[in-house]
């Protein structure tokens, strides 16, 4: 197995057990009575990480590793870290409020409104870089960035039209 694979490997391992927590958060929240918004567009967002992920494997499992790139990959994985564990219960990856809860407002929210979206923009950039597939890195910042555009709006529309409601976003 090559150390690409092995990164590779342990990336989809991340993103399977996140999908599981989410679902659980997700789930939880709901019974709570949190309101979903934005479902229409979820699996296009599912299917765009998929891709990206897919065509990791399928173009990179074999490429030399930019062991600077995989630092900078390795501390937004701090960021994240530092994004789930300040929403803990709250955190999924689809777009909840929650009625009469206030917006989170500490830890890395402190200084940014979608600090999530950041480092998962900065994520599908910087892994294809660090196997050395920059058309990947394009087109995947792309095809996130014009999702972005519409998670972003639905998320700001449910939040200011219901008025004070908890953040949950993935």
């Amino acid at each position: 197995m090559t150390f690409a694979a092995i990164i590779l490997s342990l990336v989809t391992l991340q993103r399977l057990s996140e999908l599981v927590i989410a679902r659980r958060n997700t789930e939880r929240l709901l019974a709570r009575g949190a309101i979903e918004v934005g479902a229409r567009h979820y699996p296009l967002i599912v299917s765009m990480h998929a891709a990206w992920l897919i065509t990791l494997w399928v173009l990179g499992r074999d490429r030399d590793v930019d062991l600077f790139l995989l630092a900078v990959f390795v501390l937004l994985q701090g960021f994240r870290v530092w994004i789930l564990a300040t929403l803990g219960s709250r955190w999924t990856t689809r777009i909840i409020v929650l009625p009469g809860e206030p917006l989170v407002t500490s830890g890395p929210y402190r200084y940014c409104s979608h600090p999530n979206y950041a480092v998962v923009t900065a994520e599908i950039a910087v892994l294809p870089l660090a196997l050395h597939l920059p058309v990947v890195a394009m087109v995947f910042t792309l095809l996130n960035a014009a999702m972005l555009v519409i998670r972003i709006r639905a998320e700001s529309h449910a939040l200011s039209a219901a008025g004070r409601f908890s953040r949950v976003n993935p």
